[in-house]
């Protein structure tokens, strides 16, 4: 069949056609070759398509059972088209929706059956590069993960924030007036009704949460790793810009191809500490901490639990964004969007970290194109939002060997030192169970501790730590009080609550001890968190200790449940840190 020898590379060096991965497939000759190309006939390609361009996959996680991800296949065509015009194959295939908004019991379970299969795809098939798209929280590190196990070239778009939600004059955000109106309800102070058309004023079009929630907070992240185009984060999902940019990124996917720039080469330490560092600036998701070092252990790349903590220390927060501030991600975009932010950072980011467009970080800094044009939802540098240091804290001590995070900017001061008698629950349902007795016995200095919601522990580690406070301190006026669980919390929520306390209950750590009445003690600015009990008495508790039965003995909850490592090493399987390269499958004859 008809091809050519050599392909034009971006940067105008000859690269030969043979070195690309498809030619192993479209290529070849003989019986194989004539099966790999006559079977992608039959969709209409054209014979020139085989002539030895790069082929780039689409991974596409969109579904309507993924609300945040419905509308990526119009993006997909917006991104074939780059292709197209760059002289690449372009061929969309599906890859898992993870919908953190409806799947059960929550996303965060299959984000590494989402990385797996990813990774298996780009690799057994005949592709050159890929182009991820993305939306709800756990799609985006499902896919870097992915990307970074294979390591073929790859570029990320995630699909936008939706629209600022509209109701009764006001803004309100998706996600954090979830948690708002459910209090209020609770409280008496809202109907049902009000609440329920309140639904339809939060989420008006297509995109994910449009508050710095873990979505938010992601598609940020990877734009601060340099693996998505500069504003690619906050354009919503509806604007034709994001459209532009998706072409775009089908042009620069081929550049990276024949480049053979791989997320490794982009995906580096610095790149780490510059999204660990901007994710502080932003205000961003605790989850953040747990899918960053997932990615890194995919890299072989050392981030450290404690640097999400060291990292930030001298970095402020600068982004006025709910739930930590006032405003929403399309105020974000207006504003001057994420390369605003990192203008404003300036020397405390590697700036001249390679990203995927080929440029440095700072490079619309650097064309003046990077200005604020908002500063009351980007603040300066010296006129933060929260002063430097009031990131994530990372909490130790005898509660917490393993570790816990904390987001500050969402906590209350009040409470960052506190001391408070445990009441404990072992599941989310049981404190629900009882949450409305107005008997229950609690107060306002009372630590609610809620357990068994780890990686292994529900299973998947959900977003259920921000427990909603009891129905008897709502109505008395108190609005938050320490929380302390091994599971997550949504980065749309908000409260002081001590999160990912490791190792997690049901593997024996120590929040399985705890007993109601014990004295728990919180020290934000020492970075403590202890269980007041003589170490004598743990022993004995320890002992006395049985581990709770399997979730499931059979399938991916078992397969998950045996290896799932905890969070402080990004609650990734065992087995799939590290990567495997995009070795070509072995043919069959």
């Amino acid at each position: 069949m008809p091809h050519e020898d050599h392909a034009t590379t971006g940067d105008d060096r000859p690269r030969r056609t043979d070195e690309l991965r498809s030619r192993h497939w479209f290529g070849a000759g003989g019986r194989s070759g004539m099966l790999y190309r006559s079977w992608m006939r039959n969709q209409g390609f054209a014979d020139d398509v085989f002539d030895g361009r790069p082929v780039v996959g689409i991974a596409v996680s969109g579904s309507e059972l993924a609300p945040c991800n419905a509308h990526l296949s119009r993006l997909a065509e917006s991104v074939k088209r780059g292709i197209w015009e760059a002289g690449g194959f372009p061929l969309e295939f599906p890859v898992m929706a993870l919908g953190e908004t409806v799947l059960r019991p929550t996303a965060m379970l299959y984000r590494n059956l989402l990385a797996m299969e990813a990774e298996e795809l780009f690799r057994a098939n005949p592709l050159d590069g890929v182009v991820l798209l993305s939306g709800c929280d756990k799609t985006t590190p499902g896919l870097l993960m992915a990307a970074a196990s294979a390591d073929l070239p790859a570029l990320m778009l995630t699909g936008g924030p939706m629209l600022n939600g509209k109701f009764r004059g006001e803004d309100i955000g998706s996600g954090t007036h979830v948690w708002k109106f459910e209090e209020e309800v609770r409280a008496g102070r809202m109907t049902e009704a009000e609440c329920g058309f309140a639904e339809s004023c939060m989420s008006r079009s297509n995109g994910h949460c449009m508050t710095m929630g873990t979505a938010s907070t992601m598609a940020c992240m990877a734009e601060a790793l340099g693996m998505q185009p500069a504003y690619g984060a906050t354009w919503p999902a509806v604007d034709a810009r994001r459209y532009a940019m998706a072409q775009r990124s089908g042009r620069r996917i081929v550049d990276l191809v024949h480049q053979d720039i791989r997320p490794s080469s982009i995906m580096t330490r610095e790149a780490f500490e510059n999204a660990v560092r901007v994710n502080a600036a932003i205000g961003g998701s605790t989850n953040a901490v747990i899918h960053l070092t997932a990615i890194a252990g995919r890299l072989g790349v050392d981030l450290d639990l404690d640097d999400f903590d060291t990292l930030v220390r001298d970095v402020p927060t600068l982004l006025d964004l709910m739930p930590s501030g006032r405003f929403l991600m399309e105020d974000f975009c207006y504003a001057g969007g994420l390369p605003a932010v990192i203008a404003e950072l300036g020397d405390l980011l590697h700036t001249d970290a390679v990203t995927v467009t080929g440029e440095p970080l700072d490079a619309p800094a650097r064309a003046r194109a990077a200005e604020c044009y908002d500063r009351r939802v980007i603040r300066p540098l010296d006129d933060p939002l929260q002063r430097a240091g009031s990131g994530t804290a990372v909490l130790r001590g005898n509660l917490a060997p393993g570790g816990a995070v904390l987001k500050q900017s969402a906590a209350s001061e009040h409470l960052m030192v506190h001391r408070g008698r445990a009441k404990v629950f072992d599941s989310p349902e049981e404190y629900y169970a009882v949450s409305d007795d107005p008997d229950l016995d609690v107060d306002a200095d009372t630590v609610l501790v809620v357990r068994n919601c780890g990686p292994a522990g529900y299973p998947g580690m959900p977003e259920v730590s921000n427990v909603a406070l009891p129905s008897k301190l709502l109505a008395a006026g108190v609005t938050d009080m320490v929380r302390v669980c091994d599971g997550r919390m949504s980065g749309t929520a908000y409260g002081t609550v001590v999160l990912h306390t490791s190792p997690e209950a049901a593997v024996g750590g120590p929040l399985a001890l705890v007993r109601d009445g014990d004295t728990v003690s919180l020290d934000v600015p020492g970075r403590s968190l202890s269980l007041e009990v003589d170490p004598e008495e743990l022993e004995r508790r320890a002992a006395a200790w049985n581990r709770p039965e399997p979730h499931s003995p059979r399938g991916w909850t078992k397969l998950y449940c045996d290896t799932v490592l905890q969070a402080e090493h990004g609650a990734d399987l065992d087995f799939l840190v590290g990567h495997s390269g995009h070795e070509v499958p072995r043919e069959s004859h």
